[in-house]
């Protein structure tokens, strides 16, 4: 099978790629920059202004790209963070409009920052209402784009990522402060966190890639989030460091702006779609998603 993806070099996109290619499925990588890559016999890189007929038949299509939600959220940065989403979103979309036959399946990356911030809502795939915030904002339009491909008859999945596990992403940032021995709750500690292990990350991509039954929001996170003061303890005790001192949110939102609400505030996200369709968790619980990841940094 032919998978195009946008976002195939980063993070998410890296290991999803060596999963497709382990299962004998060519991967073909869009880029701004194909020539800093090298071809191999299951992995093709190519540029955005490829000439997309000149491609075998494309199965199904994955958009990961998108501009990184980290550093300060100045009026520029997050023009580029919406900006970077709904180009390359429409982009895609285009791209699929010159395909014949067309993918069965686009994926594209969401994130549950569509559902807003809440101290004691439970979010689903069933909540319509988004949230008034930046991010929420954002998701919205980014999903609307995307929708585009359902107009052509493509089974179409919005993967709303929470945050993500694994030895890139959140997770380092998360563990700067635990490491100098400075890690502690930050503000009260009750805000919660919707996390997922890039290992299951990759497998529910996966699942709604083969799944028909997947179809629209589908929510990337662990069937149990954590509080902020649990999450912080917990790697704390994975990495025999101490609890320490709270961090004020005041101080967390002079240093980095409105991307402190990806901190100070949270939400409790629930993957229910993936479990009723019976997809099984390889890492449900934190402290061992935590454990993993760390051994495996260790090893290498």
């Amino acid at each position: 099978m032919n998978v195009l993806i946008t976002g195939g070099t980063g993070f998410v996109g890296k290991h999803l790629t060596n999963e497709l290619t382990k299962q004998n499925h060519h991967v073909y990588i869009l880029t701004r920059s194909p020539d800093k890559h090298t071809n191999t016999n299951s992995t093709t890189f190519i540029s955005y202004k490829y000439d997309m007929n000149t491609l075998p038949v494309i199965h199904k299509v994955i958009n990961l790209a998108g501009d990184s939600l980290f550093g300060y959220w100045s009026k520029k940065k997050k023009a580029t963070i919406l900006s970077s989403r709904i180009e390359t979103t429409q982009t895609v979309i285009d791209f699929m409009k010159q395909m014949d036959p067309k993918p069965t399946t686009f994926i594209s990356g969401s994130a549950v920052g569509y559902y807003g911030t809440s101290k004691d809502l439970i979010f689903t795939e069933d909540t319509i209402k988004p949230g008034d915030d930046f991010l929420a904002r954002v998701v919205v339009k980014w999903e609307k784009t995307a929708n585009q491909a359902t107009n052509m008859g493509i089974r179409t999945i919005f993967t709303r990522f929470g945050v993500i596990l694994g030895e890139d992403g959140a997770l380092p940032y998360m563990s700067l402060p635990v490491k100098m021995f400075a890690g502690g709750k930050i503000g009260n500690g009750e805000q919660w966190i919707s996390w997922v292990h890039i290992e299951d990350v990759v497998q529910m991509i996966l699942f709604c890639l083969f799944n028909e039954n997947m179809v629209g929001p589908v929510n990337i996170t662990s069937p149990n989030p954590s509080r902020n003061k649990e999450f912080t303890k917990t790697l704390a005790k994975v990495l025999k460091r101490p609890y320490w001192l709270p961090a004020p949110s005041p101080i967390i939102r002079t240093t980095i702006g409105e991307m402190s609400h990806l901190i100070t505030k949270g939400q409790y996200v629930l993957p229910r779609k993936a479990e009723s369709n019976n997809y099984q968790f390889a890492y449900p619980y934190l402290e061992e998603s935590l454990r993993q990841i760390t051994a495996k940094k260790s090893r290498h």
